[in-house]
């Protein structure tokens, strides 16, 4: 099952893609949240595939697709998880998992701009596979690591080079507001039956930059949910950013920053391909204040 939420006439709706239709699932169900982290944490998916047959349907290219998770709880993202991407910084693999976060306030769907912004020219993409977690829990051992995820969707972990390398939590570097693009939908966990066989492809104006596979990561999917549960608790709609391959801008010669005109495209087998344009950053008032 495909599930996204789409732009209505009043406010996001959820639904289901079927073929090249969206069944409206809020529009048939309209006691229910039309927020896909709140439906995973008091609904579960299961209501979503009831809804289906008396939803009503939509063609899929007249909606505009939103962040399949408006707001994530968490979103937390894996730094040198690929073995192509570690040999072109030119360090060795990691022998522990390195976090950081990325603010939910950067998240964008698809088709939304990537902004860059004027404190900074080295914007970057990267291309990876997204877990959202569906059902809170603790202390996850990796053998049933994949009973709670809800389902994978395509994530552009954009990332501001200069900023994220003043600090070692990169934080200021990988939150800035529209840098956490995430779509076009969450393929739930029944459609993907093996997440560490699947190719990533990042393209920018048509351009391979990126075509690497999750076999490639150093610490694969079940790892690092059993590894961060180990501190803290996952929540429904959590998302976790897996990591990216090699072929990033960074790492080329010269450089390939992100410039205004741009678009990138990334697409992960089994799952979709997510799509944005890319802007340099509008003024805003005195205060930044909409």
């Amino acid at each position: 099952m495909k599930v996204a939420a789409f732009a209505a006439p009043d406010g996001p709706h959820l639904g289901v893609v079927v073929g090249d239709e969206v069944a409206d699932v809020t529009s048939a169900v309209p006691s229910l949240p039309a927020d896909l982290a709140t439906v995973l944490a008091g609904h579960g998916l299961d209501v979503l595939a009831r809804a289906v047959a008396a939803a009503p349907r939509h063609p899929l290219a007249a909606v505009a697709l939103l962040a399949p998770v408006a707001r994530p709880p968490k979103v937390l993202a894996i730094g040198l998880n690929y073995r192509d991407h570690v040999a072109e910084t030119g360090r060795e693999a990691p022998a522990h998992q390195l976090w950081f976060n990325k603010q939910s306030t950067c998240v964008i769907g698809p088709g939304a701009a990537i902004e860059v912004p004027r404190e900074s020219e080295q914007v970057d993409y990267e291309g990876e596979l997204g877990i959202v977690i569906g059902r809170r829990c603790r202390h996850v051992p990796a053998a049933r690591a994949h009973e709670a995820v809800a389902g994978w969707v395509v994530v552009n972990d954009v990332s501001v080079r200069d900023w994220q390398y003043r600090s070692p939590t990169f934080t200021m570097g990988k939150s800035w507001d529209t840098h956490g693009p995430m779509g076009p939908w969450m393929v739930t966990s029944d459609e993907v039956p093996d997440p560490h066989d699947l190719r990533i492809r990042t393209t920018v104006n048509g351009d391979l930059r990126q075509d690497g596979t999750t076999a490639d990561m150093v610490f694969d999917c079940w790892q690092m949910i059993e590894h961060l549960s180990t501190a803290f608790t996952l929540e429904p709609g959590d998302v976790i950013s897996t990591g990216t391959p090699a072929g990033v801008g960074m790492a080329r010669r010269p450089p390939a920053w992100l410039r205004a005109g741009d678009t990138v495209r990334i697409t992960i087998d089994g799952i979709g391909a997510l799509e944005n344009p890319v802007i340099d950053a509008p003024e805003r008032g005195p205060l930044g204040l909409d």
